[in-house]
């Protein structure tokens, strides 16, 4: 049995960021279709575009994203206006959807299917 890949975009503009990370995150892990599988990464391509044109509160932009080395010290936080400055709007984004997908080994293979551009 051969599965073809199902391709969604999101338009994000003047969403909030949790609307279009919950939509997407769905998306990756297949719970829209009937033939859900928890075992399996879901064949489909997810693109998110206009992330720069999301709809974000001034509480939002200073929400603290955090990165651990795994060493003492080194622990960093980061605003997500620096983040957005540093590394674009998407990265943010990416971020959000990761943390609302399974931490097992079909995490990575589906942020693979997660397309976002600004």
């Amino acid at each position: 049995m051969r599965m073809e890949t199902r391709e969604y975009t999101i338009d994000a503009e003047g969403k909030r960021l949790g609307i279009v990370a919950t939509e997407a995150a769905t998306y990756l892990l297949g719970k829209d279709q009937p033939d859900f599988t928890k075992n399996i990464a879901a064949p489909v391509t997810v693109t998110v575009i206009n992330v720069s044109k999301l709809d974000m509160p001034d509480k939002k932009k200073a929400a603290i994203y955090q990165t651990y080395s795994g060493y003492p010290g080194g622990q960093k936080d980061e605003s997500f206006e620096h983040l957005a400055e540093r590394r674009g709007f998407a990265e943010p984004v990416r971020r959000t959807i990761k943390g609302m997908l399974p931490g097992n080994k079909l995490q990575a293979v589906m942020m693979k299917n997660l397309i976002v551009t600004e």
